[in-house]
């Protein structure tokens, strides 16, 4: 039995905030879990997530013996963990802030060591069946034929700079007064890129937790395109102007190439601008995505962030790169979200 008391105390994760706990009643203490499913854990020992993100965005401090509410889920950062979901209770990892459980099987040089959370068990209902994220999840639904224009954000690495772009990008269209609505379909659970797409200006923004899932990480491309194509048609469903969608990632990442490589996600979006840590990364980028389809409608990214850095890419593509300036600025921004071709930088 799960007391009500127990579960108010605990602390809960942005990736539950869909979740109605007054089913919560029962904890199940033995079984293998799935990714999505709920467990109430028990912090042992702290490490690289010192605090835990609430629903609300609260960035909550961690201690040794905090009781937790999470979900499981994969992980695959480059400049943190690679993880997987455990094949028991034993105890694992807190592998997100956002509150992802799992079992790190590879952490970059520069991370310190996870987090370690033992499990109590699983929160199930009265009927003992374990809550999972999709449960409680948005439904699927059909982009309209009348959808607004669709912007996506992709980059070449984690860190490439996307969320900063997206976020940019969203103000300068909201200066401009125009209704942005906007989504993150891959990744892992995080409130940091909707609570920043938000203070940008988008009405609302959505993200694949809404869609059920702790993270993105090993799913299979139908479940991708699925997650990806409801979120646009739940975002198009309020007829905004433009829809703002971020890519978690790099090309190279299995689930972002297999989305940006999918013809439903190809035919559903109006066009990219392509987040590079580089000039080099700029180029490369850019021909992996023409080549298969894909229209650029401009570059930008942390390569923005340097002047010489920008001209060797503009020179090499003949393309604009976008600083953060730029996609702020109430006439650039619609100039590049409309754009029939790429535009070129305005003063």
């Amino acid at each position: 039995m799960l007391r009500r008391s127990r579960l108010k105390s605990a602390k809960c994760a942005f990736t539950t905030r869909r979740v109605d706990f007054s089913v919560a009643t029962n904890l199940v203490r033995d079984g293998t879990p799935r990714a999505g499913d709920l467990v109430l854990a028990a912090v042992t020992s702290i490490g690289k997530h010192t605090r835990l993100e609430s629903p609300q965005g609260r960035r909550m401090h961690l201690y040794e013996g905090d009781e937790i509410i999470v979900a499981y889920g994969a992980r695959y950062a480059p400049d943190q963990f690679e993880a997987s979901v455990p094949d028991g209770l034993g105890e694992c990892d807190l592998v997100a802030s956002g509150g992802v459980a799992a079992h790190v099987i590879a952490r970059h040089a520069a991370t310190g060591r996870p987090t370690r959370i033992a499990p109590i068990g699983l929160i199930a209902d009265k009927h003992g069946d374990v809550l999972n994220l999709a449960r409680f999840a948005l439904p699927d639904c059909e982009i309209p034929l009348s959808a607004p224009r669709v912007v996506v954000i992709a980059g070449s690495t984690m860190n490439a700079g996307k969320t900063t772009t997206a976020s940019s990008l969203i103000y300068g269209l909201s200066r401009a007064g125009l209704i942005v609505e906007a989504a993150k379909v891959t990744g892992t659970g995080s409130g940091l890129d909707v609570w920043s797409m938000l203070d940008s200006g988008a009405r609302s923004v959505h993200d694949f937790t809404d869609m059920g899932h702790a993270s993105t990480a090993g799913l299979d491309l139908t479940t991708i395109e699925s997650i990806a194509l409801s979120l646009i048609a739940h975002c198009a469903a309020s007829r905004p102007d433009v829809v703002v969608i971020e890519v978690a990632d790099g090309l190279f990442q299995r689930e972002t190439g297999a989305l940006l490589e999918s013809a439903r996600f190809r035919a559903a979006i109006d066009g990219i601008v392509f987040a590079a840590g580089d000039a080099l990364s700029a180029v490369g980028g850019r021909d992996w995505l023409e080549l298969r389809g894909h229209r650029i409608l401009g570059i930008s990214g942390q390569v923005s962030a340097s002047p010489l850095a920008s001209r060797e890419a503009e020179a090499r593509l003949g393309l604009p790169v976008y600083t953060k300036a730029c996609l702020r600025n109430r006439e650039i921004a619609p100039q590049i979200a409309f754009a029939a071709d790429p535009v070129c930088l305005v003063g």
